[in-house]
């Protein structure tokens, strides 16, 4: 298989909308959080409380690893295009193969993220249940 210059380039518009998704989740998450502080005194005491901070430092973790792996694919992918620009397809290849493997790391993690994520809703509405009887 012959990899070009513009191989690793059509990773660019999916990386960069993939980074502005995971800084939109980073921002979700921090107003959460500051929403979450602001109730600290009222609700430090309640075990649903415990097990939302728990959430959300996971989480917290996760949206690191996510946006550090995406950036690590990103710039592999700029780092293959080099490779291959000076001549070297070989390295290009391996190169675009990390930056690949990079960006399905950054995925997984943010199936990962997703998941406890719907876990934290479900802590909420079991609050909302709590209430409602």
């Amino acid at each position: 298989m012959e990899i070009t210059l513009t191989t690793p380039a059509i990773l660019f518009p999916a990386i960069s909308l993939l980074m502005l998704a995971y800084t939109n989740r980073f921002l979700a998450l921090a107003s959460l959080i500051r929403n979450l502080h602001a109730h600290h005194e009222q609700r430090k005491h309640d075990a649903r409380y415990r097990a939302q901070l728990q959430s959300l430092r996971k989480r917290n973790r996760l949206i690191r690893r996510m946006q550090t792996w995406g950036m690590s694919s990103f710039v592999l992918c700029v780092a293959s295009m080099l490779c291959l620009f000076f001549g070297n397809e070989l390295l290009g290849r391996w190169v675009f193969g990390g930056s690949l493997t990079a960006l399905m790391v950054s995925l997984v993690t943010s199936v990962v993220e997703i998941r406890i994520s719907l876990d934290a809703l479900e802590i909420e509405l079991s609050d909302l249940d709590a209430e409602a009887e």
